[in-house]
């Protein structure tokens, strides 16, 4: 079931790059100054950093689990 928890948690996450990209291409609402949506998108990017490098430890652990599994036969 491990392979089931982690293909549910990457949905998760593509799920929630998808709103957060939605966000990021909407307008700030009232007052929004310049320095303020750039502050937002380099928040958004370190944010989407973060997620690419955990879905790439969850590739790395599903690859070295699959290489244990195989090497066992």
């Amino acid at each position: 079931m491990p392979d089931e928890r982690a293909i549910v948690a990457i949905s998760r996450i593509e799920r929630a790059l998808t709103r957060i990209e939605a966000a990021a291409g909407r307008q700030p609402a009232g007052n929004g100054s310049g320095e303020e949506l750039e502050q937002l998108k380099r928040q958004h990017q370190a944010l989407r950093e973060r997620v690419q490098g955990a879905v790439s430890q969850i590739d790395q652990l599903l690859a070295s689990r699959e290489e244990a599994m195989h090497g066992d036969h």
